[in-house]
């Protein structure tokens, strides 16, 4: 599947941003830094005091709200396949 490149005059992000994503998973005693470590190859300045993260009710899944510095579209695609493709991540938002 190609993404054809958004112009940046269409682009509803502005780059540099802040960029918030949500990481859904089950609990695992690793699952936060595995997480972190895989978007730092991402977003270097990257680290742990930037993600938020919440058990599900009966602690089954773990939520990470990362808060990446968005640099580029390109940048943002590769995060969302690298996060996706990862066998410890349910769903990415």
């Amino acid at each position: 599947m190609d993404i054809k490149p958004i112009p940046p005059e269409d682009s509803l992000i502005e780059y540099p941003s802040e960029f918030p994503i949500k990481i859904m998973g089950v609990m695992h005693d690793n699952f936060a830094q595995t997480i972190v470590e895989l978007i730092v190859l991402h977003d270097p300045g990257f680290h742990a005091g930037k993600m938020d993260m919440r058990a599900s009710s009966k602690g089954t899944y773990l939520s990470l709200t990362a808060t990446v510095t968005a640099t580029s579209r390109e940048q943002l695609d590769n995060l969302y396949r690298a996060l996706s493709g990862h066998p410890m991540v349910k769903v990415v938002l």
